[in-house]
């Protein structure tokens, strides 16, 4: 897993709209058949999906601050949260009449909702998601990410945006970091600078979304299990409610907000933190079953789609009725 991370990461820095982590998870399912036939790679390949996967969401703490909320200002948030609100919301409604499997829906929604493979990262393990899930989920995200560098700018120039609502619209409704960048820059310098703010301070949302997942997983398996409570199981679950890497998560956010992090040191917990997310990713793609993956169809493309249609919307027109109502 960590061979192939390493000429992901080549890969993608030389075609950053792809990404390593995205190569990485497709030369995984293309190579799963000949890993599966060797099981003494199994061990390693459930370390680099497990804690390697966890690891990552940790140090991915360490690129946020908590000021960063404060500072996205008063006008960003409405926008963020509605986007958020309507696509999960979408996903959990539109997944079901699709017939599509929650664990994939959930996956696809929190991807597009906040900031795709980082989010699915962080949700898989805490959902307990099959490796074809989330090889599927990162691939739709991907897909349309790649639309929105294409069609977002020249749609903002269309609709007249200025560069701070086209950085708003960007940071909003396009999902890895790197693909907000691609967009945004191209519209101009300051539309990029906000959108990476908007697009730093919606990643914080990963936090009360593993929350709840986590308590609708225990509270699924509290329904499964007949037998009574007793308080030391409800103290054992309510310990066990929060993932130790969401708190590493927080922690690292924490100790950045706060100065414990220098700023030198930014750019390379970065790259960490993309390495070791395409290392995870590569371990799951390894151990994904092809089969089951076609067996999926194009029906979780089409959720991506319309989840995708239904953010960048929610956005321009939520930035539509807040200008309204401030004229």
């Amino acid at each position: 897993a960590v061979m192939i991370a390493a000429v992901a990461t080549v890969v993608g820095t030389a075609v950053p709209l792809i990404g390593a982590p995205v190569t990485g998870i497709v030369a995984g399912v293309c190579l799963s058949p000949l890993a599966q036939r060797r099981p003494v790679l199994t061990p390693g390949i459930d370390v680099a999906k497990g804690f390697v996967l966890q690891l990552a969401v940790v140090v991915l703490g360490t690129q946020l601050s908590l000021r960063q909320v404060v500072h996205v200002g008063a006008d960003s948030l409405p926008v963020m949260l509605s986007t958020v609100t309507v696509c999960l919301l979408l996903a959990w409604w539109v997944g079901r009449l699709l017939g599509i499997g929650s664990d994939l829906r959930t996956l696809v929604g929190v991807g597009t909702a906040i900031c795709g493979a980082s989010a699915i990262a962080a949700v898989s393990p805490t959902i307990r998601a099959k490796s074809a899930d989330v090889a599927y989920a990162v691939s739709t995200i991907f897909l349309f990410n790649i639309a929105a560098v294409l069609a977002f700018p020249p749609l903002g120039h269309a609709l007249g945006l200025s560069q701070h609502e086209f950085g708003l619209f960007a940071g909003t409704a396009v999902n890895d970091t790197s693909s907000v960048v691609a967009a945004a820059a191209t519209y101009g310098t300051e539309a990029s600078n906000f959108a990476v703010v908007v697009k730093l301070t919606r990643t914080l949302l990963i936090i009360p979304i593993c929350l709840g997942l986590a308590w609708l997983v225990r509270r699924r398996e509290v329904a499964d299990d007949m037998a009574p409570e007793t308080q030391s199981s409800w103290w054992r679950r309510a310990v066990g409610l929060v993932p130790w890497f969401l708190i590493g998560f927080l922690l690292a956010a924490t100790a950045n907000s706060i100065g414990l992090v220098p700023s030198g040191s930014h750019r390379l917990l970065q790259h960490v933190s993309v390495f070791l997310i395409t290392v995870a990713l590569t371990g799951i793609g390894l151990s994904t079953n092809i089969s089951r993956l076609r067996r999926a169809g194009a029906r979780p493309l089409l959720l991506g789609l319309i989840l995708w249609l239904a953010v960048g919307g929610t956005s321009l027109t939520v930035q539509l009725l807040m200008h309204r109502t401030t004229s």
